[in-house]
């Protein structure tokens, strides 16, 4: 990220801070360390990030995503205005950072950018990740001016041949021009949002156009670029996707040929007490990881976010994976939330 990006992002980040919004993150901070050190949940205050899932439709079919697959048990649908404005109503205070993601694309929900301007307007630094096939002129420029502070475009490769690899029935031409689009109306409405990020997932059908992914984030102009480790499902008996770069690859290769996940799994997990996820229908899930839904904690649309938050079957989640992480399904394949 060069300088003036980082600038731009520092004032985002003022823009958004409140004293009640600080007090929050260390009750948070201080709730987690407090149910470590216990091996008991406590928890004080509301989450410090969000992700509320727009719709899991997706017009592309990547081979490790259920919304590329159509893998879903639970229903899929487009999130409700309601259910989007009660949540951000009731949290709009405490919270700092709101994911307009969890799965599926998220511009195939036609309210999406009015949901964004809601939140935006609330003071939440908002985020979104897309595969940039519908940023079309107009549509760009409604992003720019919705006040979305960060826009993550999936570029997995640099050619065509070899972008199709992962992103099944994707056009990379696309890609590049919804990105071009997005920095036009950036410099003609002389906006600092949204900051524009690159993300690269490396899988090995691209490893080998690395250094050419850094050359055309540089020549587009955008603000940064990830590298970004993938997620293999079926993980333990390899996969044509693990890249054969290890710093790249979640996942390293035991003595009998197997694979395993590299990080060590710890009975604890930050996410638990300063996150969650929201899905399109109104059901809180513990995370990012739980893309069927199969833990369903409660939903918004029947006791409002904070009871479900604080609720008994929440703390007894978290009082499980306190005892026991390996224990729970979903933490199995899971890198994040690690110390």
């Amino acid at each position: 990220m060069n300088f003036l990006a980082s600038l731009r992002q520092l004032q985002q980040w003022n823009r958004v801070i409140t004293t009640k919004k600080l007090y929050n993150i260390y009750q948070i901070w201080q709730s987690y360390h407090q149910s470590k050190k216990k091996g008991i949940p406590l928890i004080k205050g509301l989450p410090i990030s969000l992700a509320i899932e727009p719709t899991t439709s997706c017009n592309l079919r990547c081979p490790e995503c259920p919304s590329g697959l159509r893998s879903f048990t639970r229903p899929t649908g487009m999130l409700a205005e309601d259910i989007f404005k009660n949540t951000i109503d009731e949290l709009a205070s405490t919270l700092t950072y709101l994911t307009f993601y969890f799965q599926g694309e998220p511009f195939l929900n036609p309210k999406f950018l009015d949901l964004v301007k809601y939140a935006s307007e609330k003071k939440i630094y908002t985020a979104t990740s897309t595969n940039a096939h519908f940023l079309h002129d107009d549509l760009a420029k409604k992003t720019v001016q919705s006040g979305l502070s960060q826009l993550i475009i999936s570029i997995d490769g640099t050619t065509q041949d070899t972008y199709e690899q992962y992103r099944i029935g994707g056009k990379l031409e696309k890609v590049l021009a919804g990105t071009e689009n997005i920095l036009k109306w950036k410099k003609e409405l002389k906006s600092a949002t949204p900051h524009v990020i690159f993300q690269f997932l490396v899988v090995k059908p691209n490893e080998h156009q690395i250094p050419d992914i850094k050359k055309l984030a540089k020549k587009m102009g955008v603000d940064e670029l990830q590298l970004k480790t993938a997620q293999i499902y079926d993980y333990e008996n390899g996969s044509d996707l693990m890249p054969s770069i290890d710093k790249y690859s979640r996942y390293s290769q035991k003595n009998d040929g197997t694979f395993a996940i590299k990080n060590q799994l710890l009975n604890h997990c930050w996410k638990m007490w300063s996150s969650a996820v929201v899905t399109w229908d109104g059901q809180v899930v513990p995370c990012c990881f739980d893309k069927d839904a199969s833990h369903s904690l409660g939903n918004v649309s029947e006791k409002g976010f904070e009871n479900v938050w604080l609720s008994d079957k929440y703390n007894n989640f978290r009082k499980t994976l306190l005892k026991g992480r390996s224990e729970i399904d979903i933490c199995k394949n899971c890198t994040e939330g690690m110390e």
